[in-house]
């Protein structure tokens, strides 16, 4: 072998191995991090609760609020329910608080979701920018503003965004699911758009 080609098979086998670290560590790290929010918020519940098994007191809020999501289906509940959102929305701070976390919440995981149509929103005709997300609001007839819908457009790695009036001939809709949607915002558009 050629005196020249050693350092260049030297570069070539440290290239692969740094390859292959930066493979374990796309795999390693979200895998880690997962396990390791999980446990700091069992640990968090469980001090606490002062429960004599590790994960207990988490499984005994999930049981709680599954049971409360079952009994606010049932009529008598559900009218306890909006006798007391009448009552909080009567105190001026905590009105809004409430409404604000109640309406966020709901969007996500509520019967009336929010960010369930993304959309493709031309931002900018000159040099056609385009932008990802959500209708929120389809009418503004109310507003006088037949012609336009609320769109809302997370941040990339946050858990904010804005909202714009935007004109309906500016939107196409896109045909993958609200969690993609978001997954590929959120993501900075790293994630792609597979349902996983």
């Amino acid at each position: 072998m050629p005196a020249g080609d050693h350092p260049s098979t030297m570069n070539a086998i440290l290239g692969r191995i740094l390859r292959y670290f930066f493979s374990g560590t796309v795999f390693i790290v979200p895998l880690v991090a997962t396990a390791y929010f999980i446990f700091i918020s069992f640990q968090w519940l469980d001090s606490r609760l002062d429960l004599p098994y590790p994960g207990l007191g988490f499984l005994i809020i999930i049981a709680v609020i599954t049971l409360i999501g079952y009994l606010s289906t049932n009529y008598i509940f559900k009218t306890i329910g909006m006798l007391f959102d009448r009552g909080m929305n009567k105190i001026p701070l905590v009105k809004l608080i409430y409404a604000t976390v109640k309406d966020l919440l709901g969007a996500f995981v509520g019967d009336k979701k929010k960010f369930n149509k993304p959309v493709l929103v031309r931002m900018n005709k000159e040099n056609s920018l385009f932008q990802i997300g959500f209708v929120t609001q389809s009418d503004l007839s109310e507003l006088g503003l037949t012609d336009m819908v609320v769109v809302y457009f997370p941040h990339s790695y946050a858990f904010s965004g804005y909202h714009y009036f935007v004109p309906k001939e500016n939107i196409k809709p896109l045909n993958i699911s609200g969690p993609t949607a978001m997954k590929f915002i959120v993501s900075g558009g790293v994630s792609g758009f597979k349902d996983y």
